[in-house]
């Protein structure tokens, strides 16, 4: 039976990888749709074109406030597919042709849809209860993503990165939700599927911690006696605070 979280007072969502995909790390969602559209690439040189595409849209604006997420990931496959072609790794034929991008981003955007019926009724059901506040790494479009998703008007503040000008694994940033929140960090509840970037930091900051632990992506060292609780799927969430 679920031990009762019974002093929390309002919860911090993070978005991508908890609220969007249930765990489930974007380079998989991501690698999984390469694999299913028969991209004639390694997971070792998509790897490289993920980790190229992160780093490019984290140093250079090209995702603006009114994008939605299929902008964003037909902004992000666009980076990496060009990069797997200007590398030698995909012909610039075969790219063209096959619209890899375009196919990725459309699937990946009906991924989220499909997620999301298991997640947003878990956001709907605690904004009636909890104060919700949403802390995320992103591209200072998430309120237009919240929007289109029929999340938006569950939290009453959003602190997103690139407007407050501090990313996780920052603690910072917790702290920032916390003040947003108004309550003790001892009785807010911080939910997310990153040990290193949501666990650790918002343990660092003094909150309790629901570790939505499930598909990640490298040899993260983890330690799992530091959350307060550990789920594999959002709705578990729901009997530690209802």
């Amino acid at each position: 039976m679920n031990k009762k979280l019974n002093d929390i007072q309002g919860v911090i969502f993070d978005y991508g990888g908890t609220i969007d995909t249930n765990s489930r790390h974007w380079a998989e969602v991501l690698w999984s749709k390469y694999e299913e559209f028969q991209v004639p690439v390694d997971k070792q040189s998509f790897r490289e074109a993920y980790v190229h595409g992160e780093r490019t849209l984290a140093r250079v604006p090209l995702v603006r406030p009114e994008h939605n997420f299929r902008d964003v990931l037909c902004i992000k496959t666009r980076i990496q597919i060009d990069f797997l072609v200007d590398g030698g790794k995909l012909s610039r034929e075969d790219a063209d042709a096959k619209k890899y991008a375009a196919c990725i981003a459309e699937s990946c955007y009906d991924y989220v849809l499909e997620v999301l019926k298991r997640t947003r009724p878990v956001v709907e059901t605690l904004s009636r209860r909890y104060r919700l506040v949403l802390v995320s790494n992103f591209y200072g479009n998430i309120q237009t993503i919240l929007k289109d998703f029929g999340l938006f008007s569950f939290f009453s503040d959003i602190i997103e990165s690139s407007v407050v000008g501090v990313r996780k694994p920052d603690p910072a940033i917790y702290r920032l939700g916390v003040e947003a929140m108004g309550f003790p960090a001892g009785n807010v509840l911080v939910v997310g599927d990153s040990f290193s970037k949501d666990v650790v930091p918002a343990k660092k900051v003094g909150c309790k911690v629901a570790w939505l632990k499930g598909e990640g992506w490298g040899n993260e060292e983890t330690d799992e006696s530091l959350p307060d609780v550990i789920i594999g799927d959002l709705p578990d969430l729901l009997p530690y605070l209802l």
